[in-house]
C-alpha cells in the first residue's frame, strides 16, 4: 500500500508542478461552460429576448395598416418596416431572422376568404434557414393579429359591409338553391353590421357630447379564446444553463486530461523509462493501478473545481443528490483514466495516438450532449447516443444538479460508466501483460 500511494503521490506532484498547465486545465472549461451556458439560456432569471423582424408594407387597407400596429406593439417582435429589397438582403445577410410581406390587395382578398368566398391570400414570409425554429413561433403570432383584425373588419368595417353587399348581389343573380344556405348567413351577418353601426354612432355621438376629440370606436375582431399559463417543471432549482454547460465542458476536458495520461506513458516508453519502471520490485498491476487512481484524483480534482466556480459565480446547484454527483464524478474520471491507459496500451507512437484520441473525443462529446443538448438531436440519434459514456455522464451530472433528482437516477449512469472503465481497463492490462 506505501508503494501504491508513493506512486500517486509521484503523478500528483508531477502534474502539480507545471503551474502553467494547471491553469489552463482549471480555467478553459469554466470559461468555455460560461459561453455555452450564456448562449443556451444562463439562469432561468433572464428574460427572453424578443425576435427581431422585418415588415414590408405593400397594402394600405385599414386590415393591413392595423395588422403592421398589432405586430409592432407585440412585446415578443421587435419590427422593423423595410422594402422587399431591404428585408430579402437583411435576411440573407443573417441580420434578421425573417421577415413578413403584406401584399397588395391583402385587406380586401382576406376579408373575402374569410367567408370562403374566394381563394386565401398568401402573405410570403422570408426566414433564415439556420433559424427554422423561429419560423413556427412567427406564423403563430401572425395568425393570431391577422385573425382578429380581419375579422373585425370581416363584421364590422367598411371593406367587409361592401363585400357582403356584392356577395348578395351575386348571388341574388344566381338563383341556384345550393346557394341559399350562404345568402342566409350572410343577411345575418349584414344585419349584424347594420346593428353595430347603429350602435357605434349612438357612441359616438355621447362621446361628441362629452370630448371635444372622440376616440374612434374600437372594433373587436376575433382572437385567441385562451391564453397559457407557463410552469418550468424540474425537481429542483429553477432552470440553469450553466448547469448543464459546466457539466459539458467538465466531462470534455476531463476526456483531454485521459488522452494526456495515456500518451505521457507513450512518451517514458519511448525514453526507455518505462523498462526500468518495470524493474523496480513492483507488479504491472500496480503501477498500472497507480496510474489509473492517479489520473482518477487528479481529473475529480478539477471536476470538483469547475463547478465550485460555477456555483459561487454563476449559482449552480447540486439539487439532487451529493452522494450521486460524487458517485457519477468518480465513475467518470475512472472511466476516462482508463480510457487512457487503453490508448497507452495500443497506442503505437504518441503522434499517432494523440491525433486518433482526439477524433475520438470529440466525437464522444459532440454526440453525448456536451456541446449542444441532445434534445436538439432527431428521435433516432437520441436513441443512438446512448452507448456513448459521456452522454450518461452529462445526462446524469444534469440530474444531480439541476433537475434534483436522487442517487436512484444515478445509479443507472454510475453502473454504464463503471462497465466502460473496467473494459477499458481490463483490454489495456491484458495488453500490457502481452508486451
Amino acid at each position: 500500500m506505501n508503494v501504491l500511494s508513493a506512486l500517486i503521490r509521484k503523478d500528483v506532484l508531477i502534474f502539480m508542478s507545471d503551474r502553467r498547465a494547471l491553469l489552463l486545465t482549471l480555467m478553459m472549461p469554466i470559461v468555455l461552460g460560461a459561453f455555452f451556458g450564456f448562449l443556451f439560456g444562463g439562469t432561468s432569471a433572464s428574460e427572453a429576448g424578443s425576435l427581431e423582424i422585418g415588415l414590408v408594407q405593400l397594402d394600405q387597407s385599414d386590415t393591413s395598416l392595423q395588422i403592421a400596429a398589432s405586430l409592432k406593439s407585440d412585446t415578443n417582435l421587435k419590427v422593423r418596416e423595410l422594402t422587399q429589397a431591404q428585408a430579402q438582403a437583411a435576411v440573407q445577410k443573417g441580420t434578421l431572422s425573417a421577415a413578413i410581406v403584406l401584399p397588395a390587395g391583402f385587406g380586401e382578398a382576406a376579408t373575402a376568404a374569410f367567408f370562403g368566398i374566394q381563394k386565401k391570400p398568401a402573405i410570403p414570409i422570408y426566414y433564415d434557414p439556420s433559424k427554422t425554429a423561429t419560423l413556427a413561433m412567427l406564423k403563430g403570432i401572425l395568425t393570431q393579429h391577422t385573425m382578429q383584425h380581419v375579422s373585425a373588419n370581416s363584421f364590422n368595417g367598411s371593406a367587409g359591409q361592401k363585400l357582403i353587399d356584392d356577395s348578395l348581389n351575386k348571388l341574388g343573380a344566381n338563383k341556384n338553391p345550393e346557394n341559399e344556405e350562404l345568402r342566409q348567413f350572410l343577411r345575418s351577418v349584414k344585419k349584424f353590421q347594420e346593428k353595430r353601426q347603429t350602435q357605434n354612432q349612438s357612441a359616438a355621438a355621447v362621446d361628441a357630447n362629452a370630448d371635444a376629440n372622440p376616440e374612434p370606436p374600437r372594433q373587436a375582431g376575433l382572437s385567441m379564446p385562451f391564453v397559457t399559463q407557463d410552469q418550468a417543471l424540474s425537481a429542483g432549482p429553477k432552470y440553469n444553463g450553466y448547469g448543464h454547460s459546466f457539466a459539458g465542458m467538465s466531462v470534455q476536458f476531463i476526456l483531454f486530461m485521459g488522452i494526456d495520461a495515456g500518451i505521457g506513458i507513450l512518451l517514458i516508453r519511448r525514453l526507455g523509462i518505462w523498462e526500468r519502471i518495470l524493474t523496480a520490485p513492483v507488479s504491472l498491476g500496480k503501477i498500472l493501478l497507480a496510474r489509473a487512481l492517479s489520473s482518477t484524483l487528479l481529473s475529480f480534482g478539477v471536476l470538483l473545481f469547475v463547478f465550485l466556480f460555477g456555483m459561487l459565480v454563476f449559482k449552480i446547484e447540486v439539487a439532487g443528490s451529493w452522494l450521486g454527483f460524487i458517485g457519477i464524478g468518480l465513475s467518470f474520471c475512472f472511466m476516462t483514466a482508463c480510457f487512457g491507459l487503453f490508448i497507452a496500451a495500443f497506442g503505437k507512437t504518441p503522434e499517432a495516438a494523440r491525433g486518433m484520441a482526439i477524433f475520438v473525443v470529440l466525437i464522444l462529446v459532440m454526440l453525448g450532449g456536451a456541446w449542444v443538448p441532445t434534445f436538439f438531436f432527431p428521435d433516432w440519434l437520441q436513441s443512438a447516443t446512448l452507448i456513448m459514456p459521456t452522454r450518461w455522464a452529462v445526462d446524469g451530472l444534469d440530474a444531480m444538479t439541476w433537475r434534483g433528482q436522487g442517487f436512484d437516477v444515478a445509479v443507472p449512469s454510475i453502473a454504464v460508466l463503471l462497465g466502460y472503465a473496467i473494459s477499458l481497463g481490463g483490454l489495456a492490462i491484458w495488453k500490457f501483460k502481452r508486451e
